[in-house]
């Protein structure tokens, strides 16, 4: 690859699954059919809006049925292409792997500013692409299964379920559809805030290990560390939100699409984030510096560098200048192959989006299996939790007596063991065990293979195994 040519994010996607398998022993012809996407398929619909026809595309990309449903995000921005759906679509296939939800790789895109529009006609245009998707099995609780993306969310995904019931009347299973759905609408608790919840979880488990936070020069506990963070939305906003208030994290800098703030006593995301949503951006917010080049923030000295919005971010034109010691990808490519190059030969420790934005599809998974069980989590346990802890705390309180009062529970103890686990709760264990058991699985193959040097290679080799794994069971 030459220096001066910036591969796109396909090209990206596919040099980087390029350079795994060339370090494994596939059979011939299988490491092509995990590579190639299995089908695409473009919709052109029309929808009456403002007293005139307008016609929209859009795309939902099917890569790897080795595990079925697949399951992937729809998108609406205007850079949408099928090119970026069917790289995401393969990035969604090895993730899914990864951290073992069971499902294959699929991606959709719709070609539209949804900031362009009214919530009425917005509506109307999520419905008549859920209707094109659906009728084509394209949106389906057993084969197919959208979820939010960059410029969708709850009201989307609740919209897309309703379409699909409309036209599925006698499917008992219809809110499987799609996930990230409003609670009211067979939603799960911690679903919005799962992406960021699970970078604070990547980042916690890579800090729990001296020879890993070695290969990046840095010591200590996330308390403290100097943290810059581009994209401050829903992924953006919670990672910065749990590492701050959480973890100690200092957020020195965020980057929005209008500019950069920055502040070395490190910035209140909470109020920065209310900024954005009554201004539209971080312009005249006033406690901190203003950049107008905010991605000049990229480059600044920090502990952890956090790109959380669009792909490409990072490339062959700043890399050099990066000084992040470790950089954790919320989203999806924001680091290019090419980059990726320069910031491994310059010691930077990358925490590749495949695993560390994983934590989006692990709670669509449970989301999924909730609306398929009919019955949320916890409910049948909670209560029998707390009566068994409360046997418990009836017992020490017996013993207090029995001594004379000569100890005593701490204050607190009590309410919080007698607590039983609720769905957030459990949501929260669930995706923490996700996101520590994958990270092992990588991290034993970084650091027990000479020829591998870094994360990303070491998970290619994790996921792309087991996917040629499951398509060997199938008898391919």
């Amino acid at each position: 690859m030459s220096s001066r040519t910036e591969p796109s994010f396909r090209e990206s996607v596919d040099l980087m699954f390029n350079r795994a398998v060339k370090l494994m022993d596939l059979p011939p012809g299988l490491e092509e059919k995990i590579r190639v996407c299995n089908a695409t398929y473009t919709v052109r619909f029309g929808v009456r809006l403002r007293g005139a026809m307008h016609t929209f595309t859009g795309y939902r990309s099917v890569h790897s049925e080795h595990m079925e449903p697949v399951k992937g995000g729809i998108r609406y921005a205007t850079g949408v292409n099928q090119d970026e759906v069917e790289a995401l679509a393969a990035l969604m296939t090895y993730k899914c792997a990864l951290v073992e939800a069971p499902f294959g790789g699929s991606k959709g895109g719709l070609c539209i500013d949804p900031r362009e529009y009214e919530e009425h006609e917005l509506e109307l245009i999520t419905r008549r692409f859920a209707y094109e998707l659906a009728k084509r099995d394209l949106i389906h609780p057993s084969q197919n299964v959208p979820a939010p993306d960059m410029g969708t969310g709850e009201r989307e995904m609740a919209w897309i379920a309703d379409q699909y019931a409309r036209m599925n009347t006698t499917d008992i299973n219809a809110k499987a559809c799609v996930t990230g759905k409003p609670l009211n609408a067979g939603g799960i608790s911690g679903r919005v805030e799962a992406t960021g919840r699970g970078v604070q979880y990547a980042l916690q488990e890579f800090f729990r290990h001296e020879e890993d936070k070695a290969a990046a020069g840095l010591s200590g506990k996330l308390d403290g560390k100097r943290v810059v963070v581009q994209g401050l939305g829903n992924v953006g906003y919670h990672a910065a939100k749990f590492l701050s208030e959480e973890d100690g994290s200092r957020i020195i800098g965020i980057i929005e699409r209008d500019g950069g703030l920055f502040n070395a006593d490190g910035l209140d995301v909470e109020a920065v984030r209310n900024w954005i949503v009554k201004h539209d951006g971080v312009s005249g917010y006033p406690d901190a510096q203003f950049l107008e080049n905010g991605a000049a923030l990229l480059e600044e000295e920090c502990d952890i560098l956090i790109p959380a919005a669009l792909e490409g971010v990072i490339n062959l034109s700043n890399a050099e200048r990066v000084k992040a010691p470790l950089i954790i990808e919320a989203a999806n490519g924001p680091v290019t192959a090419g980059a990726d190059e320069i910031l491994r030969k310059k010691g930077c420790v990358i925490i590749p989006d495949m695993y560390a934005n994983a934590g989006g599809v692990t709670v669509s998974y449970f989301e999924w299996v909730k609306n398929l069980s009919h019955i949320r989590f916890g409910r049948m346990q909670r209560r029998q939790e707390e009566a068994r802890h409360q046997l418990v705390i009836d017992e020490l309180q017996r013993l207090d007596d029995v001594m004379g009062n000569t100890w005593s529970m701490s204050p607190d103890f009590k309410d919080k063991y007698l607590k039983g686990a609720g769905e957030l709760e459990l949501v929260r264990s669930g995706l923490d065990d996700t996101m520590r058991a994958a990270y092992q699985s990588m991290r034993e193959v970084w650091h027990s293979r000479d020829d591998v040097t870094d994360l990303r290679t070491a998970a290619y080799l994790v996921s792309i195994d087991k996917v040629a794994k499951s398509y060997h069971a199938k008898g391919l």
